[in-house]
């Protein structure tokens, strides 16, 4: 149970970090406006470019869950802010494991890119024809948490690597959800993409979810929908792994500098 206890407690700082960037009205009318507008962008950029209704479809409901992933990359970033705060030095001393500490220390961003997500699905894709039937609602809300959770996996084991170079945060979450964007199947389908491509987008597990997803709206019977949702969670639960001995290996690599030099 320690781990959770850790994520727990953790995840205080995170809603704390929540409340100082957001009120209720500034992340209404603020982030969940431009994410609409960003998914609308590409939407009506498609259309524009004489795409038919299943292109259409095909656009909003890529773009309405990669609203989700790029806020999940905030990450990156937030795990940072640990190193500029100066508690680097106090979580090597701590007893807990440091991917624990970090996993809750960032967990408002999979909350509120899920919300984003749910409602640019429910809520923006049906005024471009995308329509849900109820059995279908819990399937896809779960499916979005999904998404944001091992996306968000994906992102930690990026801060992992990035939390001694904090000057190079921004680019790296940047470069990591263009990339998503690109090859994991939003705008482009990821058949249509060299197989050197498509052996990248096989390993983020954005490229999954969103499939069980289009699986889901395109009325799929439940195996494929399970297999790509577990193919997400595989991915999900490797990368979380990977971020496991990537904490680790800067922690101890810190504890054997003495603390002041790494951190």
């Amino acid at each position: 149970m320690q781990p959770f206890l850790v994520i727990r407690h953790s995840a205080a700082n995170a809603f704390a970090d929540m409340r100082a960037i957001y009120t209720w009205r500034v992340w209404l009318f603020g982030w969940l406006g431009r994410m609409l507008a960003q998914v609308t962008f590409f939407t009506l950029l498609g259309r524009s470019a004489g795409g038919g209704d299943e292109r259409i479809a095909y656009l909003v409901i890529g773009n309405s869950v990669m609203t989700c992933a790029l806020e999940c990359m905030s990450v990156v970033a937030s795990t940072t802010w640990e190193r500029i705060s100066g508690t680097l030095v106090l979580l090597a001393a701590a007893p807990a494991k440091p991917v624990w500490v970090f996993f809750g220390r960032s967990v408002q961003w999979p909350i509120s890119g899920s919300g984003t997500s749910i409602v640019a699905l429910f809520g923006l894709a049906p005024l471009f024809g995308v329509t849900w039937r109820p059995a279908q609602v819990p399937v896809l809300i779960l499916l979005v948490v999904l998404t944001a959770l091992t996306t968000y996996c994906f992102g930690l084991f990026l801060a992992a690597l990035v939390l001694n170079a904090n000057g190079i945060r921004n680019m790296v979450s940047q470069t990591a959800y263009l990339l998503m964007m690109i090859v994991c199947g939003v705008n482009v389908p990821v058949g249509e993409w060299p197989a050197p491509v498509r052996v990248v987008a096989d390993v983020i597990p954005l490229t999954h979810s969103l499939r069980a997803i289009r699986l889901v709206a395109a009325d799929a019977a439940p195996g494929p929908v399970a297999l790509a949702a577990g193919q997400a969670v595989l991915w999900g639960a490797l990368w979380l792994t990977a971020a496991y001995f990537a904490f680790d290996a800067f922690m101890n690599r810190g504890r054997r500098a003495g603390g002041t030099d790494i951190f």
